[in-house]
């Protein structure tokens, strides 16, 4: 349970905004959307390879 305490006089949108960034880096609902179905470790693997192949790309071309 994520506990954001909300300080004298803070306004409520930005201990919303302070509870959502945070249930964000948690990774919850990414965990729940990633076991609902069955991917195959190599199909894993091959996904990790491209997205790494896609930031170096982005890296190299932002070097030059």
């Amino acid at each position: 349970m994520l506990i954001i305490p909300i300080k004298d006089g803070e306004n409520i949108d930005r201990a919303l905004k302070r509870y959502k960034r945070k249930f964000d880096k948690t990774g919850v609902v990414r965990q729940l959307r990633s076991r609902q179905q069955f991917t195959k470790p190599s199909v894993e693997r091959r996904a990790e390879i491209q997205k790494a192949a896609y930031i170096q790309g982005l890296r190299d071309a932002e070097e030059n």
